[in-house]
């Protein structure tokens, strides 16, 4: 990996992408020469996902569209694994919270040692996402809260869809 070659991968389930994560990869696109927004395909610690994979990569794709360097592609490996076969040093994390950096924390431990060459970057929530979880906004969108400047108005309608009740 040269220098002019720096590539980070943003992993997550994104169901769905939300505000705080265009953030996180907004400001690492500004960081890396290319930002690989990788969607894990069978999210374990959270279960079965609203949209399905095909679905989350094409709401990531839109809401990233005015990122030339950053692309959505799905993972079902260890995310270290996912890093090595596409050339990425470095795994990019937003945090909001202490749950979420002593979950990182953890997470963090185990990546190294499974590939110590793999670097992790936390970028901290900016103040008005913060508080901004998936989970939280399809919780507001199945009770009928507003949910438009939380998410992308793509997303905003998907949710409406399958959630409304």
């Amino acid at each position: 990996m040269t220098p002019s070659n720096r590539i980070a991968v943003c992993p997550g389930s994104y169901d769905p992408i939300t505000r705080g994560h265009i953030d996180v990869i907004t400001r690492s696109a500004a960081l890396f020469d290319e930002v690989v927004v990788a969607v894990v395909n069978l999210p374990v610690r959270k279960g079965k996902t609203l949209f399905d994979i095909d679905e989350r990569l094409g709401l990531i794709a839109d809401a990233t569209e005015h990122l030339e360097n950053v692309r959505p592609e799905p993972f079902d490996t260890l995310v270290v694994e996912f890093a090595l076969k596409i050339g990425a040093k470095t795994i990019v994390k937003g945090l909001r919270a202490i749950s979420d950096f002593e979950y990182e924390f953890e997470m963090n431990q185990l990546n190294r040692m499974q590939a110590p060459d793999i670097e992790s970057l936390y970028l901290m929530a900016s103040p008005q996402y913060s508080f901004l979880s998936s989970s939280g906004i399809k919780e507001l969108a199945m009770f009928g809260g507003k949910i438009d400047d939380l998410v992308t108005p793509k997303v905003a309608q998907r949710l409406k869809e399958e959630l409304a009740r």
